[in-house]
């Protein structure tokens, strides 16, 4: 059992509009069936080993106070379940940034989010993997 505290930093937050833009014209997908992330290796240096934002798109949520509840949960799941993905890329020495966009139309329960965030990281952390063993 790990010893530190489970925190969401400003600087782990992807927050900048051109970081963005970039992001979703050139990162690479991974898809799930209730996420999509959109992900590049961050070619300068950042203060943290991934920035990351959140998304919860109006066209299948339509409510904005629902799209900020999905949002809030997802953000709190990946506060609590982003150690391995963080272990994972200090060890490689790589940073990364990703976009988490969520793609049901329901409000899932608190379990069912972490279990989107876990295998989310580790679905993350398979593809770094491999794209470091073709180059």
């Amino acid at each position: 059992m790990e010893t530190g505290r489970h925190t969401f930093h400003k600087n782990e937050r992807l927050c900048s509009k051109k970081k963005i833009a970039g992001l979703i014209e050139n990162g690479n997908t991974i898809y799930t069936p209730y996420l999509k992330i959109i992900w590049a290796e961050n070619p300068e240096g950042t203060a943290g080993p991934a920035q990351v934002a959140f998304s919860v798109p109006k066209k299948s949520v339509r409510l904005a106070v629902t799209r900020n509840f999905i949002r809030r949960r997802l953000r709190e799941a990946y506060r609590k379940n982003k150690q391995p993905l963080y272990d994972f890329l200090l060890s490689e020495g790589v940073q990364i940034s990703f976009m988490v966009i969520y793609r049901l139309k329901e409000v899932p329960d608190y379990e069912t989010t972490e279990k989107f965030i876990i295998d989310m990281t580790s679905r993350l952390i398979d593809r770094i993997s491999r794209r470091d063993q073709k180059c």
